[in-house]
């Protein structure tokens, strides 16, 4: 680190003494001296300066005319009182008049010495350099009785004129303590340049813009992030008052005047919005200015956004598109046809279709269609949560907001979300009181956590699904009609596997390769193909794959032999033309509370879906 000091020494005496006193620094460089030079004084603060020196070291001529010349400080050699009477002790030698020629800046006062001193002593004093070949020449004619006392300068006059001359040589203690104070001024300004280095770095490294002004309304702080927002350079606004430079940010004036910190405010400047943390600035209880803070919340949204991203990348994504779907069908192949018509719109979709028949995966196939296949994508079954639980899920809480609440809050699956879809299924199953939470978003295109007292804006598409018509739960009042309407924009129906005979073989297949790793016969026995087709497929497709794992693992079809039979019957029946509504009625309850047992759901669930008491339900499952 460079710590150099320079000086300039009015003669060979100072220079010899500083050497003497300072050795290893002379010789390391550390300490430059230059010799005065009476007539180029005011440039030689200048070229110590570019030689590197970090402070100025010079006597009291030198000093005044190297001052408001360079870009560093400046530390005055004084000439003491001791040095004045040291001085004129060694003029009385010559047994002559004695003429002190001094600086008006030196202290000097005759009055309380010329006892002590024992001498006559004449004072001329002066202000500017060119009065003092004036103060030596008015006493040339005198030269043989008189001898000049004073500075280099002057002792030079006097030398050219023939006349005796004292210079006012500086002590060495002087000469000592000036340099060691120039030496700690240099290592404190290392140390406040270091620190102010740090604080540049860091507040020109922070993503908001920071401005502060004094109590005159002067900017004292201008970092480069505000320089970017507002479009002005530092230059132009530095030390100048606010309103006159930057009159839009006239709210830290208010701050200012009312000695009041605001937070989190939001302010509309011409091109900006901007969110805003203005606090007065306070040094031992003494109001020296006020600070603001502020981004902008578009790059607040952009960063937002990509904190979403990463979200995203860590599981947040739809992993199917329309190609991975086995569909040989044609009534299949039609519905992805009209999905992929809907998947690229940004409209809310309603999708339905019986459990296990695959609407998340047409769910996903329609957000990696659409503009926001780069942006996250949410799924969550309504009904396997209970609805407490659901809502801080949905729409995220504030810490503290309940009992077991994380520190620090949680943000919801909407938020999650922002940018992409969210796929809510089984959406038939909540609450009348979810529901109205549920359409304030999808209307108002925002949420509030559990717990908080602000809103935050969305950008989500919503897809719903529904493994019963929407219609039917409208009609019974257990669903409601605005949300239904607002849900049911467009539609996709989902066949069950049982109306798509031939996608049974080819998904069968699929599936024993998935996962056999390939490594399988796709040769399937006529008879166990002749099984899985007049199978009437009650769990649908998961049903499906569950069979071709079972097939894997112990090389038979393990089938629902009361699905079989009930379907067998059926068909008989419907063959003799003597169906009973009774019958079928019982056999369809039967096959909804085997579908929903199925599904995982307790049977108090169960029960209350299908209206009935528990114990009826636990009667009919006897039966």
């Amino acid at each position: 680190m460079n710590k150099r000091i320079g000086v300039i020494a009015s003669d060979i005496e100072l220079k010899n003494s500083i050497t003497e006193l300072f050795l290893d620094d002379v010789e390391e460089g550390n300490i430059i001296i230059d010799m005065l030079d009476p007539d180029n004084m005011e440039s030689q603060g200048k070229i110590l300066e570019n030689k590197g020196a970090k402070i100025v070291v010079a006597r009291s001529g030198g000093y005044k005319h190297i001052s408001g010349t360079v870009n560093i400080p400046i530390v005055r050699l004084k000439i003491t009182t001791i040095d004045v009477l040291q001085a004129i002790k060694r003029a009385r030698k010559h047994m002559k008049e004695i003429v002190l020629v001094i600086w008006d800046e030196v202290y000097f006062n005759y009055d309380e010495w010329k006892d002590i001193i024992n001498a006559e002593i004449i004072l001329e004093k002066f202000k500017e350099k060119d009065e003092i070949k004036e103060r030596v020449e008015k006493y040339r004619d005198k030269k043989d009785d008189v001898i000049i006392v004073g500075s280099g300068i002057a002792c030079a006059f006097a030398r050219a004129y023939g006349m005796d001359n004292v210079f006012i040589n500086a002590s060495k203690e002087s000469i000592y303590e000036t340099i060691k104070y120039a030496k700690e001024l240099v290592d404190n300004l290392e140390d406040e340049k270091f620190k102010t280095e740090v604080l540049k770095t860091i507040l020109d490294g922070v993503h908001d813009a920071v401005i502060a002004v004094d109590n005159e309304q002067r900017v004292i702080l201008y970092n480069e992030r505000a320089q970017e927002l507002l479009g002005k350079d530092a230059e132009d606004v530095m030390h100048r008052e606010l309103l006159k430079v930057l009159p839009s940010l006239d709210f830290m004036i208010d701050i200012l005047e009312n000695r009041v910190d605001k937070h989190g405010e939001i302010k509309y400047l011409e091109s900006l919005t901007i969110t805003t943390n203005t606090s007065i600035l306070k040094v031992d209880g003494n109001t020296h200015g006020v600070l603001c803070s502020f981004q902008d919340i578009t790059k607040l949204q952009k960063l937002e956004k990509k904190i979403r991203y990463e979200l995203n990348k860590k599981g947040l994504y739809a992993k199917y598109k329309f190609e991975d779907l086995v569909a040989n069908d044609p009534i299949m192949k039609g519905t992805i046809e009209k999905a992929k018509k809907v998947g690229a719109s940004e409209c809310t979709v309603i999708i339905y279709g019986e459990s296990g028949t695959g609407k998340e995966m047409i769910a996903q196939g329609m957000h990696n269609i659409s503009q926001r296949k780069d942006s996250p994508f949410v799924a969550i079954n309504c009904a396997a949560i209970s609805e407490n639980l659901l809502e801080s899920e949905l729409f995220g809480y504030e810490e503290g907001a309940f009992t077991g609440a994380r520190k620090g809050g949680k943000p919801g699956l909407f938020e999650l979300a922002h940018g992409g879809t969210i796929l809510l299924d089984e959406i038939n199953s909540i609450s009348l009181n979810l529901q109205a939470k549920l359409l304030r978003v999808l209307e108002e295109k925002e949420i509030m956590r559990i717990g908080s007292d602000y809103v935050i804006p969305l950008d989500v598409r919503v897809i719903a699904a529904a493994n019963e018509e929407l219609k039917r739960k409208v009609d019974d009042g257990s669903f409601r009609r605005d949300l239904f309407y607002r849900l049911s924009i467009l539609q996709v129906n989902i066949p069950p596997l049982r109306k798509r005979k031939k996608d049974v073989m080819p998904l069968f297949t699929y599936y024993l390769k998935q996962l056999a790793g390939n490594d399988v016969d796709a040769l399937i026995d006529k008879d166990i193909e002749e099984k899985l087709i007049n199978y009437n497929w009650p769990g649908n497709v998961r049903e499906l794959r569950n069979v071709a794992q079972g097939y894997l693992l112990l090389n038979e079809i393990n089938l629902d032999e009361g699905e079989i039979i009930r379907h067998s019957n059926l068909e008989e029946k419907n063959l003799k033309g003597t169906l009973d509504l009774k019958e079928i009625n019982r056999f369809i309850e039967d096959k909804i509370i085997d579908m929903l047992l199925r599904q995982g759901l307790t049977k108090t669930e169960i029960a209350n879906m299908l209206g009935i008491s528990r114990t009826a339900l636990w009667k009919k499952i006897n039966k």
